[in-house]
């Protein structure tokens, strides 16, 4: 069963149902199985740092 892990910001619930349905439809299109799984990991800005610096600091001075 392939297994679809997604890491990104926090989104909505209603945004996530159709982040994993369109993903789900794109692994069924190409792997032609019924079966995916996706998982969603949210990452919150103050536990991702880019460059050295917090994603959460960054906006702060952007």
């Amino acid at each position: 069963m392939p297994t679809i892990m997604v890491d990104g910001p926090p989104i909505d619930i209603e945004r996530k149902r159709q982040l994993v349905k369109k993903l789900t439809d794109v692994a069924v299109e190409v792997y032609g199985i019924p079966h995916i799984v996706v998982l969603i990991r949210e990452n919150p800005p103050e536990n991702v740092g880019v460059d050295g610096q917090l994603i959460a600091d960054r906006k702060k001075s952007g």
